[in-house]
């Protein structure tokens, strides 16, 4: 960076929202596609299950390609770098709306995940490098805004754009915000000193990523629709996973240059800090996907209603963000991220007391609140797992972080829909089990319903699936309310002296 700290682009502000807007787009992009999920399924001819791919396939890929940004930068250069990324983004953007098939959106799903990998942390990178020192902190604490801001924007404007237009529309959104985000930095930043390093590569570390990843999510994106381990299919995948996996650890244990530095987990702030990102990310996660499947699939809410319902959990970041950012390191930082994660269990098990009854003001005054544990999570953890690394190795370890957080989002998709239907799955058999025509109260509901019939039979059944999805529902939010708590334990094992670390409060913050 300091080669070319003393840069100055044409116009500051138009350069910084060039580079706002491309990863605005790209964070947009994860949360955008959850409330078309059962429109794009049903398009489509898939069960929300496999509909589930859309996610998980942008997520894994865009995880795989972190870790290369790096390198990618030493090759072509920071400016040219992210110009390339934006610009294959819209080319991908454009391919998914055009798709026809499931499995053609989920590979122009997965190829947009992967060329967006590198965006967010080039786009930290020039930031910093445009700005004067003195004013670094306010272009993060700008791209913060733009992270916490595309979550709120992205199940609301999916939603309209599906129920208004075609679910198509939510991918050929990019492709004039990609391109005017690409010319605006080339004019912008083109005169900027461009330093290229031959740096090594870690092929086989990568490779042995790509292939133990890869498989493990197949494993969990397929393993319901086959049986898990009755197939043989799932038995070859999982062999596959954990060989390629364990030869990934030893090698990039041993590696000179390892593409994922896991030496890093020897520092106890790390491993803890680590370890409770990727569990209250998963768990953040998994909510952001499940709460507009169940309001549209199972409450009769449109993609709009379902998007106006999930969104406030971002309205209180929006304002406690850099008020947390300026204030926190006058607290106990595990104190700041123990809130978090209290009261983002707290609003899971109010989740968890919710009917099939529960209006429309009831679901998004829950999100709102859990947006205040939103609010201290990023900041005080991503500070607290970077605080004992050596300065040379707090961009592995940023890195590192995000890597992982990302995974789990993948993992934490695919693990959702299927513990949400194999569980309401269980509790229809059980219900339907209790229900008899010698039993006076199915009796009672029968005639209610119109009398002994075809007609009644169909609405007696619609209602037995209803309350099974509703009680495996509350079995979900029960169990990441548990997740919450355990993470709140596990920050607690983190150990004080957290001091600030430069751009800590950005790095990995959406």
């Amino acid at each position: 960076m300091s080669q070319n700290s003393s840069f100055s682009p044409p116009s500051l502000v138009m350069a910084t929202i060039g580079l706002s807007l491309a990863t605005f787009m790209q964070v947009l992009d994860t949360t955008i596609a959850n409330v078309a999920l059962p429109t794009i399924s049903g398009n489509l001819g898939v069960s929300s299950e496999q509909g589930t791919w859309v996610i998980t396939s942008f997520a894994v890929s865009n995880a795989i390609a972190l870790p290369l940004t790096g390198w990618l930068s030493r090759k072509v250069g920071e400016v040219r770098l992210f110009i390339a990324a934006t610009l294959f983004f819209v080319i991908a953007s454009f391919l998914c709306g055009v798709a026809q098939q499931m499995g053609m959106l989920v590979g122009f799903r997965a190829l947009q995940g992967f060329v967006a990998g590198p965006l967010y942390p080039i786009t930290q990178t020039l930031l910093i490098s445009i700005y004067p020192p003195a004013k670094r902190g306010m272009a993060l604490a700008l791209l913060a805004m733009v992270t916490v801001v595309a979550p709120i924007a992205g199940p609301i404007l999916g939603g309209w754009i599906t129920d208004s237009y075609s679910w198509p529309w939510i991918f050929f959104i990019n492709v004039p915000i990609g391109l005017f985000a690409a010319m605006v930095v080339y004019q912008q930043l083109r005169e900027r000193p461009v330093v290229i390093k031959h740096a090594p590569m870690d092929y086989m570390g990568l490779a042995m990523l790509v292939l133990g990843v890869g498989a493990l999510q197949i494993v969990l994106d397929k393993g319901n629709d086959l049986d898990w381990f009755e197939s043989n299919f799932i038995i070859g995948g999982t062999t596959v996973a954990v060989i390629a996996l364990a030869v990934f650890v030893i090698w990039e244990l041993t590696d000179r240059h390892p593409i994922v530095n896991l030496r890093l987990f020897v520092h106890r702030n790390f491993t803890t800090g680590t370890l409770a990102l990727v569990g209250g990310y998963a768990g953040f996660f998994g909510i952001g996907l499940l709460v507009p499947l169940w309001l549209q699939t199972q409450m009769g809410y449109t993609a709009t209603w379902a998007g106006l319902a999930a969104a406030p959990i971002g309205f209180l970041p929006v304002f406690l963000s850099p008020i947390v950012g300026r204030y926190a390191q006058n607290f106990d930082l595990r104190v700041l991220a123990g809130l978090a994660f209290l009261t983002m269990a707290a609003t899971c098990f109010m989740r968890a007391n919710f009917t099939t009854e529960v209006d429309f003001t009831h679901v998004a005054l829950v999100q709102m609140l859990m947006g205040l544990g939103v609010a201290f999570f990023f900041m005080p953890i991503l500070s607290i797992l970077l605080s004992d690394l050596p300065p040379e190795q707090i961009a592995d370890g940023s890195g590192l972080a995000t890597f992982l957080r990302t995974l789990a989002g993948s993992f934490a998709a695919s693990l959702t829909t299927w513990l949400w239907n194999r569980r309401a799955t269980m509790h229809h058999a059980h219900l339907s089990e209790n229900l008899s025509e010698y039993d006076p109260a199915t009796r009672a509901t029968i005639e209610q319903l119109g009398g002994p019939g075809q007609h009644s039979s169909a609405l007696l059944e619609r209602m037995v699936e209803s309350q099974a999805y509703m009680i495996s529902t509350i079995d979900y939010f029960t169990l990441l309310g548990w997740l919450f708590l355990a993470m709140l334990v596990v920050i607690c094992l983190a150990k004080p002296p957290f001091g600030a670390k430069p751009g800590a409060a950005a790095a990995g913050g959406h």
